[in-house]
Order: structure tokens, then C-alpha cells, then sequence
């Protein structure tokens, strides 16, 4: 699986972590998303790589302006996580 870290601007609370979640969402076929308007960051994980590009785009038509994209692989870290080699 894949993890990308979108630096979003302009997230002020709640609502507006909900927005960009459902976008993305709408976006791409990701398995998690997560938005923090506190830590200006939204967290997509997927298991194939995703247009990064169209979600950019899709994140600034609602109104947020997105900085930098990390990518980087992941690992689902939990009980049975830690069995894993």
C-alpha cells in the first residue's frame, strides 16, 4: 500500500476536513483518507498509486490551496502489524 501526505492550506475546522476527505474520495479509489485542519495535512492511503495531480486539482476547486505531496510506502501497524517481516 501507499501513503500520500497532501499539505492543504485554508482547512479552518471540522467541516472543512469532512470537504476535503469527500473530494478526495470522490477523486480516487483510496482505502483511508484522514484531514487535520490543526496539522494542515490530509493522509490518503491506497493500495494502487493514485493521480496526484487531479486530487491537487480536485482539493483547490473547493476553495484550499495544496503545498507538497509525500509519498512513501505503508504498512498497516497494529496487533497482528507486529508479526509481520
Amino acid at each position: 500500500m501507499i501513503k500520500y501526505t497532501f499539505e492543504v492550506e485554508g482547512m479552518m475546522c471540522g467541516m472543512c476536513e469532512t470537504h476535503v476527505n469527500d473530494v478526495v474520495r470522490k477523486t480516487a479509489n483510496v482505502k483511508k483518507v484522514t484531514s487535520s485542519h490543526s496539522k494542515n495535512v490530509t493522509e490518503v492511503i491506497s493500495e494502487t498509486e493514485l493521480d496526484v495531480d487531479a486530487i491537487k486539482a480536485a482539493i483547490s476547486g473547493q476553495g484550499y490551496n495544496v503545498k507538497a505531496v509525500k509519498k512513501e510506502p505503508y504498512e498497516k501497524k497494529g496487533l497482528f502489524g507486529i508479526f509481520k517481516k
